[in-house]
């Protein structure tokens, strides 16, 4: 390393603030430094700026009914169609020859879609469905990877008024089976397969044992052929071939349905606290101006920007800052079908450097395998388009913000470190580029127009520095409005903790752990359920899995707790060096134990520093931390084959009962 790259890394080491570039402030969306107060001012009026981003067929009369909450409505009165907003008004405004969607596929084909070419896609699709006979309000599943017939599908869908429920193509027979019967649906569109670090994965078999768990007549499968000649199947009696139906339709004109502002847009199927995945719903009016009002302030999104959100459209990040929010704001939207190190670790700056991409939007789960792989993966590829980052999933720890700012934005991007959930359906706590400080490590204020607090066991605010529970104290246009068939659990998930139902005072709590400092930033801590109970102390384990990742040649940590006989709980920690630092366990087992000495206390001196190649992952990128307890804690390990890294357990295993 050079001397001057040597003062830089100190620099930034000991910086605890950054100002986003003049340059950037010039040009951004919103640049008002009283935007907060604004909000505040005239909420919830506020949000009609919001919702001036989209067409409206007939003006909406009330932006907030709150008189049953929280069972709030936004927008009444309204109506509007999300297709139209995503498609048909950019070609009215002679935007069709604009590239909506251009898509990467795994083995190195492009797929490019214009603004008038997509609504021909579109329109085609949503012919078939009708054909089918899909109605208003019917659910159609959408069991698809990360191909352009997804987004398609789902547009389709909201053009006819049939909301869509999308399940994760990494999900599990079972998971589909459970969704398509908590959904009552009908319809299923899916794929033959696709493609991981270039093998063709067999999709359809799958589908087709989910479907025999179905409990109802399913009508219809739409099968798209993403494989080829790489994969024979057969299709069933109630099975189309995708292309064959959409050829029977090419040419169609299917005008959009005018949805009412508070009729459901689509279902997304998260993860409960009994074991049962919950429906979250979610409409048309609030959704769509939310998603696109965040889109336009946070992400900065121009219509002339191509930009990059790296996430799966199975999750809501991919439905809000893939699909509708860009595309509302008709700016160029890519998708990628690969993983980040297939063929070679630099794909992604590869795609990135091919497209121009003016906006990236990924997990720190990335950035901590770029930083663990090397800076010399971007530096062979010009990124210099880049005039925006941002971080979504889990909290950045304050190592990983510096380089993702220094090796990706070269000290001009200023990065947005983004809170939300599933059920929020848009950011919610986050700084915006053209107006604040970026502290790295805190996700940063509450947006404006968005009451977000941190308080303790009994709703009182806690200091400056003091830990407590992140709750929101208004409701804001982009929330969920309940749980499918099932209001009961919605008011006992999210409202009964904090609310006072007599006084009709609501509160939304999302259960995470937070930090709040004197600037009201936010840090968020992870979930209340991520806790380690050691001698009736309990410790956040992303607070701890902060420190040990803040050591340099550490790349990537996971805490947990392992049964401890004086304890009662213990804290165990897996940890990935980064290169270069394979041979030296001891020395960073040294640094880590005093990491979390220095930066939590004695009561969270890790039991035992485990170093490993690799952690446990489920397809979709999460660390199983439950395989990880079990090894602490000498269990059955059980099944493993959901994992896409099974053998690693093993060797983890393996590993600690040897040391």
């Amino acid at each position: 390393m050079s001397q001057d790259n040597a003062d830089l890394e100190a620099r930034l080491e000991e910086q605890e603030a950054f100002e986003p570039p003049e340059s950037f402030v010039e040009q951004a969306n919103v640049t008002d430094q009283g935007i907060h107060e604004e909000f505040e001012e005239n909420w919830p009026e506020c949000w009609e700026r919001a919702a001036d981003l989209l067409s409206w067929d007939e003006e909406y009369d009330t932006v907030l009914e709150d008189g049953n909450a929280p069972f709030y409505e936004w927008f009444t009165g309204g109506e509007l169609n999300a297709s139209y907003n995503c498609l048909d008004r950019h070609v009215e405004e002679g935007r069709g020859d604009s590239v909506a969607i251009e898509w990467e596929g795994e083995l190195g084909e492009t797929r490019t879609y214009t603004y008038d070419e997509l609504l021909d896609e579109v329109e085609d699709f949503a012919a078939t469905l009708r054909d089918l006979g899909v109605e208003e309000d019917d659910i159609v599943t959408l069991y698809m990877p990360m191909v352009p017939e997804l987004p398609i599908a789902m547009l389709a869908c909201a053009r006819i008024g049939a909301p869509h429920s999308v399940v994760f193509a990494g999900f599990s027979a079972d998971a589909l089976a459970t969704r398509m019967n908590s959904a009552d649906s009908e319809y299923l569109v899916t794929c033959d397969g696709y493609y991981r670090r270039g093998d063709a994965l067999d999709h359809i078999s799958k589908t087709n044992e989910g479907l025999e768990g179905v409990e109802h007549e399913v009508s219809d499968v739409v099968v798209v052929d993403r494989l080829g000649d790489d994969l024979d199947h057969e299709l069933g009696d109630n099975q189309h071939d995708y292309d064959e139906l959409v050829a029977d339709h090419e040419g169609s004109t299917v005008e959009p349905v005018p949805r009412d502002a508070e009729d459901m847009l689509f279902l997304m199927y998260t993860s409960g606290t009994t074991g049962q995945p919950k429906g979250v719903k979610h409409t048309t009016g609030g959704y769509l101006a939310y998603t696109a009002w965040t889109s336009h302030a946070v992400l900065d999104i121009e219509a002339d920007d191509t930009y990059w959100c790296s996430a799966d459209i199975g999750w809501i990040t991919g439905h809000s800052y893939i699909v509708y929010g860009p595309m509302a704001l008709g700016t160029t939207s890519v998708m990628y079908e690969g993983t980040p190190d297939y063929p070679d670790k630099d794909r992604l700056w590869e795609i990135v450097e091919k497209n121009g991409v003016d906006i990236f939007y990924t997990a720190p789960t990335a950035i901590r395998a770029f930083m663990k792989w090397g800076s010399e993966y971007t530096e062979n590829h010009d990124i210099s388009s880049l005039r925006l980052l941002g971080t979504v999933g889990e909290p950045i720890n304050p190592r990983a913000w510096k380089w993702y700012y220094k090796h990706i934005g070269d000290e001009e991007c200023p990065i947005v470190d983004t809170w939300w959930q599933t059920e929020t359906g848009g950011m919610m706590i986050t700084t915006l580029p053209g107006v604040n400080t970026m502290k790295p490590g805190s996700a940063g204020p509450p947006l404006p127009g968005i009451d977000a607090r941190v308080v303790d066991t009994q709703g009182e605010e806690v200091d400056a520095g003091q830990a407590g529970y992140v709750t929101v104290n208004n409701p804001w246009p982009g929330m969920l409005r309940t749980l499918y068939d099932n209001d009961e659990r919605f008011l006992e998930e999210y409202w009964e903790e904090y609310s006072d139902e007599e006084a009709d005072e609501w509160v939304y709590f999302p259960e995470d752990g937070a930090k709040i400092d004197d600037d009201d930033y936010i840090t968020i801590l992870g979930r209340v359920d991520d806790v380690i109970n050691v001698s009736g102390h309990r410790l956040g384990t992303m607070e701890i899995e902060s420190a040990v990742v803040g050591v340099e040649g550490v790349a990537e940590a996971a805490v947990v707790g392992g049964d401890h006989e004086v304890k009662g709980e213990a804290v165990y920690v897996y940890a990935i060096p980064e290169d270069g630092y394979e041979d030296r366990h001891d020395e960073l087992e040294e640094k880590a134990m005093a990491a979390v000495l220095d930066s939590i206390g004695p009561i969270a001196k890790p039991e035992e520093i485990v170093f490993t190649h690799e952690l446990p992952k489920t397809r979709s990128g999460k660390i199983m931390r439950r395989l990880l307890e079990d090894i602490a804690s000498g269990n059955d390990l059980g099944n493993t084959s959901t994992l896409r890294n099974p053998d690693v357990v093993d060797d983890i295993a393996a590993q600690v009962e040897t040391d």
